[in-house]
Protein backbone atom coordinates (compact mmCIF):
# COMPACT_ATOMS: atom_id res chain seq x y z
CA UNK A 1 0.00 0.00 0.00
CA UNK A 2 1.32 3.45 -0.93
CA UNK A 3 1.68 5.76 2.09
CA UNK A 4 3.09 8.76 0.23
CA UNK A 5 3.07 9.79 -3.43
CA UNK A 6 5.21 12.66 -4.75
CA UNK A 7 4.72 13.52 -8.40
CA UNK A 8 6.69 15.86 -10.71
CA UNK A 9 8.22 17.86 -7.86
CA UNK A 10 10.32 20.89 -8.78
CA UNK A 11 11.76 23.41 -6.35
CA UNK A 12 14.51 25.96 -6.07
CA UNK A 13 15.77 28.98 -4.13
CA UNK A 14 16.21 32.06 -6.33
CA UNK A 15 17.94 30.90 -9.49
CA UNK A 16 19.32 27.77 -7.80
CA UNK A 17 17.27 24.67 -8.73
CA UNK A 18 17.17 21.95 -6.06
CA UNK A 19 14.86 19.36 -7.74
CA UNK A 20 13.54 19.09 -11.27
CA UNK A 21 10.56 16.81 -12.00
CA UNK A 22 11.20 14.44 -9.09
CA UNK A 23 8.75 11.61 -8.35
CA UNK A 24 8.81 9.36 -5.27
CA UNK A 25 6.61 6.67 -3.72
CA UNK A 26 6.76 5.29 -0.19
CA UNK A 27 5.25 1.88 0.57
CA UNK A 28 4.27 0.33 3.91
CA UNK A 29 7.26 -1.15 5.75
CA UNK A 30 9.96 0.42 3.56
CA UNK A 31 13.10 1.52 5.42
CA UNK A 32 14.60 4.23 3.23
CA UNK A 33 17.97 5.95 3.40
CA UNK A 34 17.87 9.39 1.72
CA UNK A 35 21.45 10.24 0.78
CA UNK A 36 23.38 12.83 -1.19
CA UNK A 37 26.16 15.39 -0.81
CA UNK A 38 25.72 18.48 1.39
CA UNK A 39 23.39 21.00 -0.25
CA UNK A 40 21.64 18.56 -2.61
CA UNK A 41 18.27 19.25 -0.92
CA UNK A 42 17.62 16.33 1.45
CA UNK A 43 16.27 18.49 4.30
CA UNK A 44 14.35 20.62 1.78
CA UNK A 45 12.68 17.44 0.48
CA UNK A 46 11.67 16.50 4.05
CA UNK A 47 10.25 20.01 4.62
CA UNK A 48 8.19 19.73 1.43
CA UNK A 49 6.68 16.31 2.19
CA UNK A 50 5.81 17.40 5.76
CA UNK A 51 4.05 20.50 4.39
CA UNK A 52 6.31 23.07 6.08
CA UNK A 53 7.54 24.19 2.65
CA UNK A 54 5.44 24.62 -0.51
CA UNK A 55 7.11 23.32 -3.70
CA UNK A 56 7.31 25.46 -6.85
CA UNK A 57 5.63 22.66 -8.83
CA UNK A 58 4.34 19.15 -8.23
CA UNK A 59 2.00 17.24 -5.95
CA UNK A 60 2.49 15.63 -2.52
CA UNK A 61 -0.25 13.19 -1.46
CA UNK A 62 -0.38 11.26 1.82
CA UNK A 63 -2.71 8.29 2.32
CA UNK A 64 -5.73 9.04 4.52
CA UNK A 65 -5.27 8.95 8.30
CA UNK A 66 -1.49 8.56 8.07
CA UNK A 67 0.43 10.33 10.85
CA UNK A 68 4.02 11.30 10.08
CA UNK A 69 6.55 12.07 12.81
CA UNK A 70 9.46 14.33 11.83
CA UNK A 71 12.79 14.66 13.68
CA UNK A 72 14.24 17.87 12.25
CA UNK A 73 17.95 18.66 12.75
CA UNK A 74 17.06 22.36 13.23
CA UNK A 75 14.14 22.04 15.69
CA UNK A 76 14.28 24.56 18.55
CA UNK A 77 12.81 23.72 21.95
CA UNK A 78 10.91 26.48 23.77
CA UNK A 79 12.56 27.99 26.81
CA UNK A 80 10.54 27.41 29.99
CA UNK A 81 9.35 23.90 29.04
CA UNK A 82 10.54 20.94 31.05
CA UNK A 83 11.66 17.63 29.54
CA UNK A 84 8.48 16.02 30.91
CA UNK A 85 6.26 18.67 29.28
CA UNK A 86 7.96 18.23 25.90
CA UNK A 87 7.55 14.44 26.10
CA UNK A 88 3.88 14.75 27.15
CA UNK A 89 3.22 17.11 24.22
CA UNK A 90 3.57 13.99 22.05
CA UNK A 91 0.03 13.15 23.21
CA UNK A 92 -1.52 16.57 22.48
CA UNK A 93 -3.78 15.13 19.76
CA UNK A 94 -5.10 12.60 22.31
CA UNK A 95 -5.96 15.37 24.78
CA UNK A 96 -7.87 17.04 21.93
CA UNK A 97 -9.72 13.75 21.31
CA UNK A 98 -10.55 13.53 25.02
CA UNK A 99 -12.04 17.06 24.88
CA UNK A 100 -14.07 16.00 21.85
CA UNK A 101 -15.28 12.90 23.70
CA UNK A 102 -16.30 14.98 26.74
CA UNK A 103 -18.21 17.41 24.50
CA UNK A 104 -20.12 14.50 22.91
CA UNK A 105 -20.97 13.12 26.37
CA UNK A 106 -22.39 16.50 27.42
CA UNK A 107 -24.69 16.53 24.35
CA UNK A 108 -25.96 12.95 24.84
CA UNK A 109 -28.77 13.97 27.23
CA UNK A 110 -30.40 16.21 24.60
CA UNK A 111 -29.87 13.91 21.60
CA UNK A 112 -32.60 12.05 19.71
CA UNK A 113 -32.41 8.27 19.46
CA UNK A 114 -30.94 8.47 15.94
CA UNK A 115 -28.37 11.10 16.97
CA UNK A 116 -27.50 9.09 20.04
CA UNK A 117 -26.69 5.99 17.95
CA UNK A 118 -24.31 8.04 15.76
CA UNK A 119 -22.75 9.72 18.81
CA UNK A 120 -22.20 6.38 20.56
CA UNK A 121 -20.44 5.07 17.48
CA UNK A 122 -18.21 8.15 17.42
CA UNK A 123 -17.48 7.74 21.14
CA UNK A 124 -16.49 4.11 20.51
CA UNK A 125 -14.09 5.16 17.73
CA UNK A 126 -12.49 7.84 19.94
CA UNK A 127 -12.23 5.38 22.84
CA UNK A 128 -10.45 2.85 20.60
CA UNK A 129 -8.01 5.54 19.40
CA UNK A 130 -7.25 6.65 22.96
CA UNK A 131 -6.57 3.07 24.04
CA UNK A 132 -4.46 2.27 20.94
CA UNK A 133 -2.26 5.33 21.56
CA UNK A 134 -1.65 4.62 25.27
CA UNK A 135 -3.71 7.59 26.53
CA UNK A 136 -4.51 5.96 29.86
CA UNK A 137 -0.88 5.15 30.65
CA UNK A 138 0.73 8.39 29.42
CA UNK A 139 2.70 9.05 32.62
CA UNK A 140 4.26 5.57 32.68
CA UNK A 141 5.09 5.81 28.94
CA UNK A 142 6.84 9.17 29.52
CA UNK A 143 8.81 7.64 32.42
CA UNK A 144 9.69 4.60 30.27
CA UNK A 145 11.06 6.62 27.33
CA UNK A 146 12.81 8.99 29.74
CA UNK A 147 14.62 6.01 31.25
CA UNK A 148 15.46 4.50 27.82
CA UNK A 149 17.26 7.71 26.79
CA UNK A 150 18.83 8.40 30.19
CA UNK A 151 16.74 11.56 30.59
CA UNK A 152 15.60 10.52 34.07
CA UNK A 153 19.22 10.90 35.20
CA UNK A 154 19.17 14.57 34.11
CA UNK A 155 15.76 15.06 35.72
CA UNK A 156 12.49 15.13 33.78
CA UNK A 157 11.55 18.45 35.40
CA UNK A 158 14.66 20.21 34.07
CA UNK A 159 14.27 23.19 31.70
CA UNK A 160 15.09 22.18 28.10
CA UNK A 161 17.05 25.44 27.70
CA UNK A 162 19.77 23.98 29.95
CA UNK A 163 20.35 20.86 27.81
CA UNK A 164 23.32 20.00 25.60
CA UNK A 165 22.88 19.31 21.87
CA UNK A 166 22.83 15.55 22.44
CA UNK A 167 20.32 15.81 25.30
CA UNK A 168 18.00 17.97 23.14
CA UNK A 169 18.20 15.37 20.36
CA UNK A 170 17.24 12.64 22.85
CA UNK A 171 14.23 14.65 24.07
CA UNK A 172 13.01 15.25 20.50
CA UNK A 173 13.58 11.63 19.56
CA UNK A 174 11.78 10.44 22.71
CA UNK A 175 8.79 12.71 21.93
CA UNK A 176 8.70 11.40 18.37
CA UNK A 177 8.68 7.75 19.45
CA UNK A 178 5.93 8.45 22.00
CA UNK A 179 3.78 9.86 19.18
CA UNK A 180 3.84 6.38 17.56
CA UNK A 181 3.52 7.81 14.04
CA UNK A 182 2.75 5.62 11.02
CA UNK A 183 5.96 6.83 9.40
CA UNK A 184 9.17 8.22 10.89
CA UNK A 185 11.05 11.02 9.09
CA UNK A 186 14.51 11.31 10.62
CA UNK A 187 16.97 14.05 9.61
CA UNK A 188 20.45 13.13 10.88
CA UNK A 189 19.23 11.60 14.18
CA UNK A 190 22.72 10.37 15.22
CA UNK A 191 24.21 13.89 15.26
CA UNK A 192 25.05 14.70 18.91
CA UNK A 193 23.96 11.26 20.15
CA UNK A 194 26.52 9.25 22.14
CA UNK A 195 27.51 5.71 21.12
CA UNK A 196 25.18 4.00 23.61
CA UNK A 197 22.07 5.74 22.28
CA UNK A 198 23.10 5.41 18.64
CA UNK A 199 23.16 1.66 19.34
CA UNK A 200 19.72 1.89 21.02
CA UNK A 201 18.29 3.73 17.98
CA UNK A 202 19.90 1.20 15.61
CA UNK A 203 18.12 -1.70 17.35
CA UNK A 204 14.83 0.25 17.44
CA UNK A 205 14.90 0.97 13.69
CA UNK A 206 15.96 -2.57 12.80
CA UNK A 207 12.83 -3.89 14.56
CA UNK A 208 10.55 -1.04 13.42
CA UNK A 209 7.51 -2.45 11.59
CA UNK A 210 6.33 0.77 9.94
CA UNK A 211 8.03 2.82 7.23
CA UNK A 212 10.75 5.40 7.80
CA UNK A 213 12.86 7.82 5.76
CA UNK A 214 16.30 8.43 7.24
CA UNK A 215 18.81 11.14 6.27
CA UNK A 216 22.25 10.22 7.58
CA UNK A 217 25.94 10.53 6.71
CA UNK A 218 26.78 7.87 9.31
CA UNK A 219 27.44 5.01 6.87
CA UNK A 220 27.74 2.06 9.35
CA UNK A 221 24.46 3.18 10.97
CA UNK A 222 22.74 3.63 7.59
CA UNK A 223 23.95 0.23 6.34
CA UNK A 224 22.52 -1.55 9.36
CA UNK A 225 18.93 -0.20 9.24
CA UNK A 226 17.81 0.53 5.64
CA UNK A 227 16.66 -1.71 2.80
CA UNK A 228 16.28 0.99 0.13
CA UNK A 229 18.41 3.95 -0.90
CA UNK A 230 17.17 7.10 -2.63
CA UNK A 231 20.12 9.07 -3.99
CA UNK A 232 19.73 12.82 -4.47
CA UNK A 233 22.13 14.31 -7.02
CA UNK A 234 21.99 16.92 -9.79
CA UNK A 235 18.27 17.69 -9.16
CA UNK A 236 17.33 14.00 -9.54
CA UNK A 237 16.16 11.32 -7.10
CA UNK A 238 17.16 7.75 -8.02
CA UNK A 239 16.05 4.53 -6.29
CA UNK A 240 18.38 1.64 -5.39
CA UNK A 241 17.37 -1.62 -3.70
CA UNK A 242 19.59 -2.63 -0.78
CA UNK A 243 21.77 -0.83 1.73
CA UNK A 244 24.44 1.88 1.18
CA UNK A 245 27.21 -0.58 0.21
CA UNK A 246 24.95 -2.13 -2.44
CA UNK A 247 24.07 1.36 -3.70
CA UNK A 248 27.79 2.19 -4.12
CA UNK A 249 28.33 -0.94 -6.26
CA UNK A 250 25.33 -0.32 -8.54
CA UNK A 251 25.90 3.46 -8.77
CA UNK A 252 29.55 2.96 -9.78
CA UNK A 253 28.56 0.36 -12.41
CA UNK A 254 25.87 2.70 -13.84
CA UNK A 255 28.36 5.59 -13.91
CA UNK A 256 30.94 3.47 -15.78
CA UNK A 257 28.29 2.31 -18.29
CA UNK A 258 27.17 5.89 -18.91
CA UNK A 259 30.75 7.09 -19.39
CA UNK A 260 31.44 4.27 -21.87
CA UNK A 261 28.22 5.07 -23.81
CA UNK A 262 29.11 8.79 -23.78
CA UNK A 263 32.60 8.11 -25.14
CA UNK A 264 31.22 5.86 -27.88
CA UNK A 265 28.57 8.41 -28.85
CA UNK A 266 31.09 11.27 -28.95
CA UNK A 267 33.23 9.23 -31.37
CA UNK A 268 30.14 8.60 -33.55
CA UNK A 269 29.22 12.33 -33.47
CA UNK A 270 32.77 13.31 -34.47
CA UNK A 271 32.72 10.79 -37.38
CA UNK A 272 29.33 12.02 -38.68
CA UNK A 273 30.30 15.71 -38.32
CA UNK A 274 33.51 15.05 -40.23
CA UNK A 275 31.61 13.31 -43.07
CA UNK A 276 29.06 16.17 -43.30
CA UNK A 277 31.81 18.83 -43.33
CA UNK A 278 33.69 17.06 -46.16
CA UNK A 279 30.70 16.12 -48.32
CA UNK A 280 27.91 18.73 -47.98
CA UNK A 281 29.38 20.98 -50.71
CA UNK A 282 29.80 18.23 -53.34
CA UNK A 283 26.77 17.53 -55.55
CA UNK A 284 27.48 13.79 -55.75
CA UNK A 285 27.58 13.30 -51.98
CA UNK A 286 25.26 16.11 -50.77
CA UNK A 287 22.30 13.74 -50.13
CA UNK A 288 24.45 11.38 -48.05
CA UNK A 289 25.75 14.37 -46.06
CA UNK A 290 22.18 15.61 -45.46
CA UNK A 291 21.14 12.11 -44.33
CA UNK A 292 23.95 12.03 -41.76
CA UNK A 293 23.09 15.58 -40.62
CA UNK A 294 19.50 14.43 -39.98
CA UNK A 295 20.86 11.52 -37.95
CA UNK A 296 22.91 14.01 -35.91
CA UNK A 297 19.91 16.30 -35.38
CA UNK A 298 17.72 13.42 -34.12
CA UNK A 299 20.39 11.95 -31.84
CA UNK A 300 19.53 11.88 -28.14
CA UNK A 301 22.82 13.25 -26.87
CA UNK A 302 24.15 11.69 -23.65
CA UNK A 303 25.23 14.24 -21.06
CA UNK A 304 27.50 13.43 -18.15
CA UNK A 305 26.54 15.00 -14.83
CA UNK A 306 28.84 17.78 -13.69
CA UNK A 307 31.21 16.55 -11.03
CA UNK A 308 30.50 18.24 -7.71
CA UNK A 309 33.53 20.06 -6.27
CA UNK A 310 35.22 17.78 -3.74
CA UNK A 311 36.70 19.45 -0.68
CA UNK A 312 40.46 19.77 -0.27
CA UNK A 313 41.41 20.39 3.35
CA UNK A 314 44.97 21.41 4.27
CA UNK A 315 45.58 22.82 7.75
CA UNK A 316 48.35 25.43 7.89
CA UNK A 317 51.04 24.64 10.46
CA UNK A 318 52.20 27.45 12.74
CA UNK A 319 55.61 27.40 14.47
CA UNK A 320 56.05 24.56 16.97
CA UNK A 321 54.32 24.98 20.32
CA UNK A 322 55.99 24.44 23.67
CA UNK A 323 56.33 20.85 24.95
CA UNK A 324 53.13 21.10 27.04
CA UNK A 325 49.99 22.18 25.15
CA UNK A 326 47.83 22.38 28.26
CA UNK A 327 47.72 21.04 31.78
CA UNK A 328 44.75 20.76 34.13
CA UNK A 329 45.26 20.49 37.89
CA UNK A 330 42.31 19.24 39.95
CA UNK A 331 40.02 20.93 37.39
CA UNK A 332 36.30 20.69 38.19
CA UNK A 333 34.11 21.74 35.27
CA UNK A 334 30.47 22.82 35.37
CA UNK A 335 28.11 25.75 35.75
CA UNK A 336 25.98 25.90 38.91
CA UNK A 337 26.85 22.30 39.78
CA UNK A 338 30.03 20.28 39.12
CA UNK A 339 29.94 18.00 36.06
CA UNK A 340 33.22 16.21 36.80
CA UNK A 341 35.45 14.94 39.56
CA UNK A 342 38.78 16.86 39.77
CA UNK A 343 40.60 16.33 36.47
CA UNK A 344 44.40 16.32 36.14
CA UNK A 345 45.44 15.94 32.50
CA UNK A 346 48.50 16.86 30.45
CA UNK A 347 48.51 17.13 26.66
CA UNK A 348 51.81 17.37 24.82
CA UNK A 349 52.87 18.91 21.52
CA UNK A 350 51.71 16.93 18.46
CA UNK A 351 49.37 14.59 20.37
CA UNK A 352 45.96 13.78 18.88
CA UNK A 353 43.33 12.95 21.50
CA UNK A 354 39.65 12.01 21.04
CA UNK A 355 37.22 13.01 23.81
CA UNK A 356 34.21 10.70 24.09
CA UNK A 357 31.40 9.98 26.55
CA UNK A 358 27.65 10.19 27.04
CA UNK A 359 25.66 13.32 26.20
CA UNK A 360 25.48 16.02 28.84
CA UNK A 361 28.53 14.95 30.87
CA UNK A 362 30.45 18.09 29.89
CA UNK A 363 32.60 17.37 26.80
CA UNK A 364 31.96 20.83 25.27
CA UNK A 365 32.29 22.42 28.73
CA UNK A 366 35.67 20.67 29.10
CA UNK A 367 36.95 22.22 25.84
CA UNK A 368 35.65 25.67 26.77
CA UNK A 369 37.19 25.40 30.25
CA UNK A 370 40.59 24.63 28.71
CA UNK A 371 40.25 27.70 26.47
CA UNK A 372 39.22 29.87 29.44
CA UNK A 373 35.75 30.56 27.94
CA UNK A 374 34.07 29.01 31.01
CA UNK A 375 35.64 29.55 34.45
CA UNK A 376 36.32 26.33 36.40
CA UNK A 377 34.37 25.66 39.60
CA UNK A 378 37.73 24.79 41.19
CA UNK A 379 41.25 23.84 40.13
CA UNK A 380 42.98 25.24 37.07
CA UNK A 381 43.58 24.79 33.33
CA UNK A 382 46.78 26.31 32.00
CA UNK A 383 47.65 26.64 28.32
CA UNK A 384 51.24 26.14 27.18
CA UNK A 385 53.59 28.54 25.40
CA UNK A 386 53.66 29.66 21.75
CA UNK A 387 50.17 28.33 21.00
CA UNK A 388 48.25 29.27 17.85
CA UNK A 389 44.77 27.91 18.58
CA UNK A 390 41.98 26.94 16.18
CA UNK A 391 38.54 26.23 17.72
CA UNK A 392 35.65 24.61 15.82
CA UNK A 393 32.29 25.01 17.59
CA UNK A 394 29.35 22.62 17.10
CA UNK A 395 27.01 25.21 15.57
CA UNK A 396 27.16 28.71 14.11
CA UNK A 397 25.68 31.58 16.13
CA UNK A 398 21.93 32.06 15.38
CA UNK A 399 20.71 35.15 13.52
CA UNK A 400 23.80 35.46 11.32
CA UNK A 401 22.83 37.23 8.04
CA UNK A 402 26.33 37.41 6.51
CA UNK A 403 27.10 35.85 3.14
CA UNK A 404 29.84 33.23 2.98
CA UNK A 405 32.15 35.81 1.37
CA UNK A 406 31.50 38.33 4.18
CA UNK A 407 32.01 35.63 6.82
CA UNK A 408 35.52 34.82 5.53
CA UNK A 409 36.38 38.47 4.87
CA UNK A 410 35.65 39.28 8.55
CA UNK A 411 38.35 36.76 9.52
CA UNK A 412 40.80 37.66 6.74
CA UNK A 413 40.26 41.34 5.80
CA UNK A 414 43.46 41.45 3.71
CA UNK A 415 42.20 38.75 1.31
CA UNK A 416 41.11 39.76 -2.19
CA UNK A 417 37.67 38.59 -3.35
CA UNK A 418 39.43 36.03 -5.54
CA UNK A 419 41.30 34.61 -2.51
CA UNK A 420 38.07 34.41 -0.46
CA UNK A 421 36.22 32.61 -3.28
CA UNK A 422 39.15 30.24 -3.87
CA UNK A 423 39.35 29.39 -0.15
CA UNK A 424 35.62 28.58 0.01
CA UNK A 425 35.72 26.61 -3.26
CA UNK A 426 38.55 24.45 -1.86
CA UNK A 427 36.19 23.50 0.98
CA UNK A 428 33.75 22.06 -1.59
CA UNK A 429 31.33 25.00 -1.88
CA UNK A 430 29.86 25.98 -5.25
CA UNK A 431 29.63 29.55 -6.64
CA UNK A 432 25.93 29.65 -5.68
CA UNK A 433 26.79 28.61 -2.08
CA UNK A 434 29.58 31.16 -1.82
CA UNK A 435 27.28 34.04 -2.77
CA UNK A 436 24.45 32.90 -0.41
CA UNK A 437 23.85 33.89 3.20
CA UNK A 438 25.38 31.33 5.56
CA UNK A 439 22.03 30.75 7.35
CA UNK A 440 20.30 29.42 4.18
CA UNK A 441 22.95 26.74 3.62
CA UNK A 442 22.56 23.14 4.76
CA UNK A 443 24.17 22.05 8.05
CA UNK A 444 27.06 20.44 6.15
CA UNK A 445 27.70 23.52 4.01
CA UNK A 446 27.71 25.73 7.12
CA UNK A 447 30.28 23.39 8.71
CA UNK A 448 32.48 23.78 5.61
CA UNK A 449 32.36 27.59 5.99
CA UNK A 450 33.46 27.28 9.64
CA UNK A 451 36.22 24.84 8.64
CA UNK A 452 37.38 27.33 5.98
CA UNK A 453 38.22 29.82 8.77
CA UNK A 454 40.41 27.24 10.54
CA UNK A 455 42.14 26.05 7.39
CA UNK A 456 43.36 29.49 6.38
CA UNK A 457 44.98 30.45 9.68
CA UNK A 458 48.26 28.83 10.80
CA UNK A 459 47.67 26.81 13.99
CA UNK A 460 49.49 24.33 16.19
CA UNK A 461 46.56 23.31 18.44
CA UNK A 462 43.09 22.43 17.13
CA UNK A 463 40.08 21.97 19.43
CA UNK A 464 37.25 20.44 17.38
CA UNK A 465 33.74 19.97 18.83
CA UNK A 466 31.87 17.32 16.78
CA UNK A 467 33.31 18.46 13.41
CA UNK A 468 31.82 15.47 11.53
CA UNK A 469 28.19 16.38 12.32
CA UNK A 470 26.33 17.19 9.06
CA UNK A 471 29.41 16.56 6.85
CA UNK A 472 28.88 14.29 3.83
CA UNK A 473 31.00 11.19 3.20
CA UNK A 474 33.58 12.89 0.94
CA UNK A 475 34.10 15.78 3.38
CA UNK A 476 34.49 13.40 6.35
CA UNK A 477 37.10 11.32 4.54
CA UNK A 478 39.01 14.45 3.49
CA UNK A 479 38.88 15.91 7.03
CA UNK A 480 40.24 12.68 8.47
CA UNK A 481 43.09 12.69 5.95
CA UNK A 482 43.92 16.35 6.66
CA UNK A 483 43.94 15.81 10.45
CA UNK A 484 46.17 12.75 10.03
CA UNK A 485 48.69 14.90 8.10
CA UNK A 486 48.45 17.86 10.52
CA UNK A 487 51.61 18.27 12.62
CA UNK A 488 49.98 20.16 15.51
CA UNK A 489 48.03 18.87 18.51
CA UNK A 490 44.36 17.91 18.10
CA UNK A 491 41.73 17.64 20.84
CA UNK A 492 38.63 16.20 19.18
CA UNK A 493 35.11 15.56 20.50
CA UNK A 494 33.55 12.86 18.31
CA UNK A 495 30.89 10.15 18.61
CA UNK A 496 32.01 8.21 15.49
CA UNK A 497 34.68 5.59 16.34
CA UNK A 498 35.26 4.90 12.63
CA UNK A 499 36.41 8.54 12.29
CA UNK A 500 38.81 8.84 15.23
CA UNK A 501 40.16 5.26 15.44
CA UNK A 502 43.61 5.22 13.84
CA UNK A 503 43.70 9.03 13.93
CA UNK A 504 43.80 9.61 17.69
CA UNK A 505 46.81 8.55 19.79
CA UNK A 506 44.62 8.43 22.90
CA UNK A 507 40.92 8.36 23.78
CA UNK A 508 39.71 10.17 26.90
CA UNK A 509 36.28 8.84 27.91
CA UNK A 510 34.93 11.63 30.14
CA UNK A 511 32.21 9.27 31.41
CA UNK A 512 34.88 7.78 33.71
CA UNK A 513 35.33 11.13 35.48
CA UNK A 514 31.77 12.42 35.34
CA UNK A 515 29.58 13.17 38.34
CA UNK A 516 26.50 12.70 36.10
CA UNK A 517 26.79 8.92 35.81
Amino acid sequence: MSILNVEHLSHGFGDRAIFTDVSFRLLKGEHIGLIGANGEGKSTFMNIITGSLTPDEGKVEWAKNVRAGYLDQHTVLKKGMTIREVLKSAFSFLFELEEEMNAICERLGEASEEEMTAMMEELGTIQDLLTAHDFYIIDSKVEEIGHAFGLDEIGLDRDVEELSGGQRTKVLLGKLLLEKPDILLLDEPTNYLDQEHIEWLRRYLQEYENAFILISHDIPFLNSVVNLIYHMENQRLDRYVGNYDRFLEVHEAKKNQLEAAYKKQQQEIARLQDFVARNKARVATRNMAMSRQKKLDKMDVIELAKEKPKPEFHFLDARAAGKTVFETKELVIGYDEPLSVPLSFVMERGEKIAVTGANGIGKTTFLKSILGLIPPLSGSAELGDYLEIGYFEQEMAPGNTSTCIEEIWKEFPSYTQYQVRAALAKCGLTTKNIESQVRVLSGGEQAKVRLCKLLNRPTNFLLLDEPTNHLDVDAKEELRRALTEYKGAVLLICHEPEFYEGLADKVWDLSRWSRKL
